[in-house]
């Protein structure tokens, strides 16, 4: 179905600068005339309700490269089965989307403007639905979890393992969403930390965000025997089929997760030329250092290089010193390279290994939501735009 993106681009504009006002009507005229949606929905809607209508009104400006947008609704739709999410929710949404912009439109809207919204919205809806439907029917929407273990690993960091109650098939490198009982559907997402284990559990380490709600929980107050809910796998930051070329890996901070799964999956495999640069903000947040001394025993292919400023130092600087000493490589060229940190590190490290021969195509990272910007801009058009996490949704990037 064709879009009119011009159209569409043209009516955000003008909405744009009431986005606070917009997201209050939008919500309040979705639970107003479908009540039982609230449901799908947390208690408290302070931290949730500028995500759905932002997430809808950034994929609508983004259909005019439909190929590439393809493979993030399919993803989408398929982890949207988590909130209980069924087809006779879409037209809900979407019906309260389009109200909403043409409440704040006024004047400016036209026949020809609800046609192209309407059309974009089915796109949008029709992609997520027919991924979701395209799974057996007997895909678990999630899985109930038990911790099994739990390990301060650092005053505001743990280390979980969680025993889920049906096999989770999952790869190494990808990661998961989890709620709890505790807080009904506030969902976050974590990297697994292990490979595939025969006795089917999987490890998380979490790390308390500043203000974060489930972060807070899971680092403070969970306990074993206590039951989570964990949704399906995502990520495509997994290692290349087949592929025997020697490997970059370079994590910071609880980057370390996903990393650790990376290269026990690769000696599972058997093993190949490893150079891993694990970094952290300062000497006081390394973390987990047993564990990757054990795999550096253990494995003759794997070379360790560990990197953290001075304590008080700025992040800038554990960025420089890591830099620095990836460097120090010289030549990736013919190198797999798994990047995964804090936002933004990827790209940048992306840039660098790239000068220094990597191939683009053979970089992976998934991006890392940016958890940390709790505080709201002046402006409500600012809150709105600006570009902060979207938690509850999967994060595998656009495209």
């Amino acid at each position: 179905m064709p879009v009119d993106h011009s159209v569409l681009r043209a009516s955000f504009a003008v909405v744009e600068r009431r986005a606070d006002q917009l997201t209050k009507y939008f919500y309040a005229h979705l639970f107003t005339h479908n009540p039982g949606i609230r449901a799908l929905f947390p208690e408290r809607m302070d931290e949730q309700r500028d995500r759905l209508f932002g997430a809808l009104t950034q994929l609508v400006l983004r259909l005019t490269e439909p190929d590439r947008l393809a493979g993030y609704l399919a993803a989408l739709g398929r982890d949207h089965r988590k909130f209980r999410v069924v087809p006779g929710h879409y037209p809900a949404v979407g019906e309260s989307l389009i109200a909403t912009i043409r409440h704040f439109s006024g004047h400016y809207w036209t026949p020809e403007t609800e046609k192209a919204w309407t059309e974009a919205y089915t796109v949008i809806s029709q992609a997520m639905i027919e991924a979701a439907g395209e799974l057996p029917a007997t895909t678990p929407r999630w899985w109930q979890a038990q911790v099994v273990r739990r390990h301060r690993a650092a005053a505001d960091l743990v280390r979980l393992t969680l025993a889920p109650d049906r096999p989770y098939p999952f790869t190494a490198g990808q990661y998961l969403s989890l709620c709890s009982p505790r807080l009904p559907q506030v969902w976050r997402p974590y990297s697994i930390a292990c490979a595939p284990r025969a006795d089917g559990t999987i490890d998380l380490h979490v790390r308390r965000v500043p203000g974060g709600l489930l972060s807070s929980l899971l680092v403070n107050d969970v306990m074993p025997e206590e039951s989570l809910r964990i949704g399906p796998p995502l990520g495509d930051a997994v290692l290349a089929p087949g592929s025997a070329r020697p490997l970059i890996a370079v994590a910071g901070g609880t980057g370390w997760a996903q990393i650790k799964s990376v290269l026990e999956q690769v000696a599972l495999d058997g093993g190949r030329p490893t150079s891993l640069y694990l970094a952290a903000r300062r000497h006081g947040e390394q973390y987990d250092l047993e564990s990757v001394r054990r795999l550096a025993a253990l494995h003759r292919w794997l070379d360790v290089t560990l990197t953290s400023p001075p304590d008080g130092s700025r992040y800038e600087d554990g960025v420089g010193l890591l830099c620095e000493r990836l460097g120090r490589h010289h030549d990736c060229s013919g190198h797999d390279v798994h990047l995964s940190g804090p936002p933004g590190l990827a790209t940048r490290l992306t840039d660098q290994l790239i000068r220094q021969g990597a191939r683009p195509e053979l970089i992976r990272a998934d991006p890392a939501p940016v958890t940390f910007n709790r505080v709201r801009p002046v402006t409500s058009s600012e809150w709105f735009l600006d570009l902060r996490d979207v938690p509850w949704i999967n994060r595998t990037e656009y495209g």
